[in-house]
This record gives structure tokens, C-alpha cells and sequence, in this order.
């Protein structure tokens, strides 16, 4: 039996990078126990519980387009749709069976 630990997704909106360029396509895969752990140690959490989010979609998105590393400022300028997309993305696939 094999698990699926990694599940593709496409943006409603898509990130749009400093070229102008739009990544929609990407990778998140299943978070781990330190994932939504070490989110807690960051003193921006710490100062502003709204930005669990950001750090914890930054460590379980693997690829965003071209972006094979996606840190906390990509996620930081999404759109709300597509941050919304991936929270409920995010819930689907970890809190799933």
C-alpha cells in the first residue's frame, strides 16, 4: 500500500511574480507534526497569530510554478482567493483520510 504525500493544485488567481509572469500550478504536499509545530517558534507568528498561515502553506508548498522554493514573501503576496484556495486545500488533504 503507498500514500500519497504529494497533491498538485491550480490557483484560481495565480501568483503573479516581479516579471509579470503568473504561476498558477503547484505542489503541496502532506504536512508533517514539526510542520505545524516549528510555525509557533517564529517570533511573526509569536507578534501576529494570523500569520501561522503564511509560514505553514511555506513549508508544505514544494513548487509553484517555476518556483521550486516557495517562502514566506510568495505566500504573502497571493491574492485572498487564491490563500483561501490553499487553507481549504491544506485542511482537505491533512485533516482527510
Amino acid at each position: 500500500m503507498t500514500i500519497q504525500t504529494e497533491f498538485e493544485f491550480t490557483l484560481p488567481r495565480g501568483y503573479v511574480d516581479a516579471d509579470g509572469n503568473v504561476h498558477r500550478e503547484g505542489v503541496m504536499r502532506l504536512a508533517t507534526a514539526m510542520d505545524e509545530i516549528a510555525p509557533l517558534r517564529d517570533l511573526r507568528v509569536r507578534s501576529n497569530q494570523a500569520y501561522l498561515v503564511i509560514v505553514l502553506l511555506s513549508r508544505v508548498i514544494v513548487r509553484l510554478g517555476t518556483f521550486s522554493r516557495v517562502n514566506t514573501q510568495v505566500i504573502e503576496r497571493l491574492f485572498a482567493a487564491d490563500l483561501a484556495y490553499l487553507q481549504a486545500l491544506y485542511r482537505q488533504i491533512n485533516e482527510g483520510g
